[in-house]
């Protein structure tokens, strides 16, 4: 039997799966059984998304391979066409549990199409280029403070004689780092669309500008969701982990790590100066809650918190 024979009721659908290469592109429709292949530069990508403008698509899916997918997804989006960009584990998931297990630049496009026709994965908006740069500069802001944390660790353990490198490549690392910042502050407040929202942000207590530049960068959902779906969408709704008589722990997973990383060193600094967090972290210890849980738990009601006052465009209430 094949597994990736095609569904009677989808003729008038139209999925193209194209396999994101650093130099090629493979392109496949899987309703036409067509397959090409082209160059991953700007001149082929516009003579591509011309192509595909001729088909009426469902959807254009392609994998998020670290950059460079992005001519052909801001291509393909500034012609309008219904562009989706997968996760590759989902793929991979996908495929396997499809049973596909060769891998050619061919069956990766038509096992991505494949995946687009089954899964029928929503098309959301693209951003704009100037949220892509503003999340260029938190992405590059992470690096360099992973190197210069990397680099204070080497210092307490290097001999004198070569301490001074590790000194010169921190001062370094730090004027990178005051650079980024300097972008990201201008950049943000270029974007009008956002300046009420940061001004919601920034009355809470214990919450700073690195919190709300990554809020604003890479969670453009928030006070659009439900209370379940943003602490999901940030990796801290706790699932379950039961199955017959055993009840075992509610560990939480997924989601945007890099919202996860900022709100642990928020609510660092919140269970210290800011009255409700500091009460709420309190009880939970005092019941016996481990201090990582109860940071945890903290973190969940922060992030709804703010949801909730970013949808109903409320400031910070110590109530």
């Amino acid at each position: 039997m094949n597994t990736m024979s095609k569904p009677q009721s989808q003729s008038k659908q139209r999925h193209v799966g194209v396999d994101v290469g650093k130099g090629t592109l493979d392109i496949y429709i899987y309703e036409l059984d067509r397959h090409w292949q082209t160059s991953n530069d700007d001149k082929a990508i516009s003579e591509l998304v011309g192509q595909l403008n001729r088909f009426k698509l469902s959807r254009v899916i392609v994998e998020a391979t670290g950059g460079y997918e992005r001519s052909f997804v801001r291509a393909c989006a500034a012609k309008g066409l219904p562009i989706v960009v997968a996760q590759p584990a989902q793929i991979r998931q996908f495929a396997f549990a499809k049973g596909v297990l060769a891998k050619t630049d061919k069956i990766d496009a038509r096992i991505i199409a494949l995946f687009g026709l089954m899964m029928q994965p929503p098309v959301r908006p693209i951003e704009s280029e100037k949220v892509r740069f503003i999340r260029d500069l938190l992405a590059r802001k992470r690096q360099l403070s992973e190197a210069r944390t990397q680099e204070l660790n080497r210092l307490h353990k290097a001999p004198k004689t070569i301490a001074a490198s590790h000194k010169r490549s921190i001062k370094h690392i730090e004027k990178e780092l005051q650079w980024i910042e300097s972008k990201l502050d201008k950049a943000v407040k270029d974007m009008e669309e956002w300046q009420e929202t940061k001004d919601i942000l920034s009355s809470v207590p214990g919450i700073g500008d690195g919190v709300i530049y990554t809020l604003l960068g890479e969670l453009p959902e928030l006070g659009t969701l439900t209370d379940r779906q943003i602490a999901a969408l940030c990796g801290l709704a706790p699932f379950n982990r039961d199955s017959g008589n055993m009840n075992g722990k509610r560990r939480i997973r997924g989601g945007r790590a890099p919202i996860r990383t900022m709100l642990y060193m928020a609510m660092l600094c919140a269970i210290q100066h800011n009255p409700v967090m500091k009460n709420f972290y309190q009880k939970l210890v005092a019941t016996g809650k481990h201090k990582k849980v109860a940071i945890t738990a903290c973190m969940r009601k922060m992030i709804v918190i703010l949801n909730a006052m970013v949808k109903n465009k409320t400031m910070w209430q110590a109530t």
